[in-house]
């Protein structure tokens, strides 16, 4: 099997009738089929389900179920908005890391694979030269600069699992009435814990280190911006 990555493969043309997708319409209607019912909808199976063709067609555009996944977290990345770099490193770091979190929360598939699979394809590329960009100037050494990109990241994908509540997804999708309950369901359940653990003493430090936030709080993306900078400007230095 050829080991290249999935965009520097030639296709295969098939034999018979020519081929009536193409990898994009694949691509797409595997991410359509991620945010309907999870990962664990994304097979080759579903994938031509959804696209009412046979399985096997498939193979004419992608080699399996890694193809998939790794077009479909490229694919993703094509939302980012990255204009020219105008202003200080930081506060554009920040930016793409909120564009960052939209994305994925916006996806909920999108911040497991971005912590276990990590791919760069030609839209992530493209992504990476722009935090390049924002820290030319910066006296970092390269492999730094790299670093930051990747716990800049992995970050991102920690607080965007904690806003879905990813502790809480069952284990097959059921669609839009699930994805939509989730949040109320995932918030609940270990704020009421953390407000049991206070009452019952016994834990002070924790204790004070809540005092006068809300539950809500604990756990929202709210402070997400303030943690990243702070997260960038520890690894990289101030700004």
């Amino acid at each position: 099997m050829d080991q290249a990555p999935v965009w520097l493969r030639r296709r295969s043309t098939g034999v018979g009738r020519p081929a009536e997708r193409s990898q994009e319409e694949v691509t797409a209607a595997a991410i359509e089929l991620a945010d309907l019912d999870g990962l664990v909808a994304v097979s080759m199976r579903g994938v031509a389900g959804r696209l009412g063709t046979g399985a096997a067609s498939l193979y004419r555009y992608v080699s399996g179920r890694d193809d998939l996944l790794d077009l479909m977290i490229d694919e993703v990345a094509a939302g980012y908005e990255l204009p020219p770099p105008t202003g200080p490193w930081l506060p554009g770091l920040v930016e793409v890391g909120r564009q960052a979190r939209a994305l994925m929360l916006r996806h909920p598939w999108l911040p497991e694979l971005v912590l276990t699979r990590p791919v760069i394809g030609p839209h992530g590329v493209d992504l990476l030269e722009h935090v390049l960009a924002l820290l030319a100037d910066h006296p970092a050494a390269p492999a730094r600069k790299l670093e930051a990109f990747a716990v800049m990241n992995a970050t991102t994908a920690a607080f965007a699992l904690n806003e879905l509540g990813a502790a809480e997804r069952p284990a097959h999708g059921a669609g839009d009435a699930v994805r939509a309950a989730r949040p109320a369901r995932a918030a609940g359940r270990p704020d009421a814990y953390l407000a049991h653990a206070m009452a019952a003493g016994g834990h002070p430090h924790l204790t004070a280190a809540l005092a006068g936030m809300t539950p809500t709080a604990v756990n929202s993306g709210d402070r997400f911006e303030s943690v990243l900078a702070d997260v960038l400007t520890g690894l990289l230095g101030p700004a």
